[in-house]
């Protein structure tokens, strides 16, 4: 029988829970300065510096915090904390009286329905036992303001995740074995991230100022806590432990990695796990993947990140408001709808075509953006240094507990890289401005043709000739940059007061027009109306209430505090996402608020 994924297993950790603790917090340090005091004082390649700091943190988190198996149970199966002896024995007795049944007598049926009404007794305790714990133990992690409380209500809110045991090989046949499955995984992957090579610049060598250890000492706080680790195991508790000492000895090797215009194959190295999105598990496509990548490698990039911000984002134009400081959703959802309501007030007809990427991130082509980067003022040591972060990179898959083997990438933007938002907001804007035109809608002073969210494109022109224009000159930037438009996500909407008909093609295929359409997670019709929008988030509320009735509103063990932090934190922002747009009106008021 093949060896299939699944299967829970032991896995021995170190306890970084521990670190919270300010005498193990200083038993941590206390390891890493006596490792620091061993270092050369010459500054070696920065393969061998890096190996000295990964070895040495990691070594001191073991020594100060200990280790911890967790996982499945001794037995391989998955621990329940509800599975007592008590609890086995009378599960066990249940099963052997219903041999007796076979008799056909009176006493076996009563001795079975007896011993049948002990276990599920037996059982309703135990389960019932575990969840008065489980209630006491999230009252105590809100009273003390522990971050466990909110990830076991983000837990709950998940759900339960499963995980495809199988898959279908690209052929379309079912693969079952744990190597077969894990390799599955890579190829797709490693066909998604390298469809094409594509040229580069030459790369400059100039020299620039050094990273400052009170930079360093800012992006270090900025990692939150809880979150996993990358390739080198190193969790963001040890980074944020940290004290003089070992901060100056990461600021060391962010100088090392700037001046020498390279940095450790750890840092760009990205593990990427597989999170199901919609439709049928076993296929590959219908996954996206998440990569965790180094944390000491990702305060090196918000450090380049601090540096390439200010030089492209007074370039970027007003359409875009994706990735940009005080700017959000909430700026394009206002901007679209007051335009479509004064459109409609005034009975000017607009068009509109919602675009989507292809895999935008994983698509952007590297040689391509450094060019674009190049445009946009980001030169010499700066570009030097954000380019090992790419021109090193590869990848692993992580299926459970096991991982494939290393593949280089070639194309996209690293996910989870603080560098990555404002790079591809970049590369989008260069997109938007070679397709512009004259087209567009006018609203009081200002014409507006395009708004833009990162990848989340609407076009809005008067006519459906005009948008016709408009989609094409973005559809071409877009394959001369690299990027492709996903023409089975393209769709035309016009808001008139009579019907019109909007045909549009891309590539000789027929856009369909719609009646409505989601953006932003908010839901935009012909008429302009909130009225669905309003609907979808009542029921979206009442969802969230559903999904934590049984764990968290009933439960008497916790708070009434708690329960209103929960409601104030998930349940009326899901309610009232959007609600700028909406007019309230007496038939609004009453669906929203109790009678």
């Amino acid at each position: 029988m093949p060896d299939r994924l699944g299967r829970p297993k032991r896995i021995v950790r170190v306890c970084w829970e521990r670190l919270a603790d300010p005498s193990v917090r200083g038993v941590f340090n206390s390891h890493l300065r006596e490792s620091f005091k061993q270092i050369p004082r010459e500054v070696g390649d920065i393969e061998s510096e890096w190996t000295m700091f990964f070895s040495s943190i990691v070594d001191a988190a073991i020594q100060s915090c200990g280790r911890k198996v967790s996982g499945a149970g001794r037995d391989g199966n998955p621990r329940k904390q509800w599975w007592t002896l008590e609890v086995r024995d009378a599960v066990k007795l249940k099963k052997s009286y219903r041999a007796w049944l076979a008799r056909g007598t009176p006493e076996a049926a009563e001795a079975y329905r007896q011993a049948k009404q002990t276990a599920a007794r037996v059982v309703l305790e135990a389960k019932t036992g575990v969840w008065e714990e489980f209630g006491e133990a999230m009252e105590e992690d809100y009273q003390t303001a522990s971050g466990k409380f909110w990830q076991t209500i983000q837990r709950l809110r998940r759900g339960k995740q499963l995980s495809a045991n199988i898959v279908y090989s690209g052929d379309g046949e079912l693969l079952a074995s744990t190597g077969d499955i894990v390799g599955r995984w890579k190829e797709y992957f490693e066909d998604l991230l390298n469809p094409t090579d594509t040229p580069s610049v030459e790369e400059p060598e100039a020299e620039d100022s050094e990273v400052d250890s009170f930079i360093t000492q800012a992006e270090v706080p900025e990692l939150l806590g809880g979150k996993a680790p990358g390739v080198d195991e190193i969790r963001p508790e040890y980074l944020k432990s940290l004290d003089v000492v070992g901060l100056s000895w990461l600021t060391r090797l962010c100088n090392i990695a700037w001046r020498s215009g390279t940095v450790p194959l750890d840092w760009a190295t990205g593990v990427v796990i597989p999170l199901f999105k919609k439709g049928d598990r076993r296929v590959c496509s219908n996954n996206r993947g998440i990569t965790l990548l180094s944390l000491p490698g990702k305060v090196y990039s918000r450090v380049l990140e601090r540096r390439v911000r200010p030089l492209v984002e007074p370039r970027i134009q007003e359409e875009q408001c994706g990735f940009l400081p005080s700017r959000g959703t909430l700026d394009q959802l206002y901007t679209l709808h007051r335009v479509l309501e004064g459109s409609w007030e005034f009975a000017q007809p607009v068009h509109k075509c919602f675009v989507d990427l292809e895999k935008a991130f994983d698509r952007v082509p590297q040689g391509i953006l450094w060019e674009v980067l190049w445009e946009y003022g980001v030169h010499g040591p700066l570009l030097r240094a954000v380019r090992p972060l790419y021109n090193r990179s590869r990848s692993l898959v992580r299926i459970a507990s096991c991982k494939s083997d290393l593949f280089p990438v070639h194309v996209g933007l690293r996910q989870g890289c603080p560098l990555s938002p404002v790079l591809f907001i970049v590369f989008m804007d260069r997109i938007s401005r070679c397709s512009q035109g004259l087209e567009g809608v006018r609203f009081g002073d200002h014409r507006i043709s395009s708004l833009i969210f990162a990848d989340d494109v609407v076009l809005l022109t008067p006519s459906s000739l005009d948008l016709q224009h408009a989609l094409g000159r973005f559809a071409a930037e877009c394959e001369a940059a690299g990027m492709r438009v996903s023409t089975s996500k393209l769709e035309a909407m016009v808001l008139d007061r009579k019907k019109v008909a909007c045909t549009l093609q891309v590539g000789g295929e027929v856009l369909p027009q719609v009646e409505e359409f989601k953006y932003l997670e908010v839901l935009f019709t012909s008429e302009g109306r909130m009225d669905r929008e309003i609907d979808r988030r009542i029921g979206a509320a009442a969802a969230v209430m559903r999904s934590m009735y049984r764990s968290v509103v009933v439960k008497k063990e916790l708070s009434r505090k708690a329960k209103l932090s929960i409601y104030q934190s998930i349940y009326v922002p899901t309610l009232t996402y959007g609600h700028e747009l909406w007019a309230i009106t007496k038939r609004v008021r009453c669906w929203m608020l109790p009678p």
